[in-house]
């Protein structure tokens, strides 16, 4: 497994960027509001990242030999591969909580302060779990 680069991530990101904005637009266009992700989207993508690297500490710990257990090599394989999952979701959704940014600020009215900071919140909650799958993808 090779290690997850910058490119794919910059790619995730700038795909959900587009996506992003595109939603908004078809949405203002058919005369709809425009897309504010839940407030609870935040949080999860926070505990995911919590998780991701939780389960990776054990993992290297044993690698390092500071634990009497045996290194399952399919429980370190799938976590790695969790932990690379997540870095691109995380990627994904920060891209696309920019796209909605951009849309935003690119319209002559001024945003609500709710719709706003839960999107401020999913772009940097993002940003914290791609940072978390290359932490734990690292550590295992």
């Amino acid at each position: 497994m090779k290690r997850t680069g910058a490119t794919i991530l910059l790619v995730a990101a700038l795909v959900g960027l587009v996506v992003g904005f595109l939603v908004d637009t078809v949405l203002t266009s058919t005369g709809r509001p425009t897309f504010v992700p839940a407030a609870s989207l935040p949080t999860i993508l926070v505990l995911l990242g919590a998780v991701v690297v939780a389960f990776a500490v054990p993992i290297f710990r044993a690698s390092r030999g500071r634990s009497g257990r045996r290194i399952d090599p399919f429980r370190a394989l799938r976590i790695a591969m969790l932990a690379k999952a997540s870095s691109l979701v995380g990627a994904a959704a920060t891209g696309f909580a920019l796209g909605l940014l951009a849309f935003v600020f690119t319209r002559p009215f001024t945003p609500s302060l709710g719709s706003l900071g839960s999107i401020i919140a999913t772009a940097v909650c993002g940003a914290l779990l791609v940072v978390a799958g290359l932490v734990a993808e690292q550590l295992c």
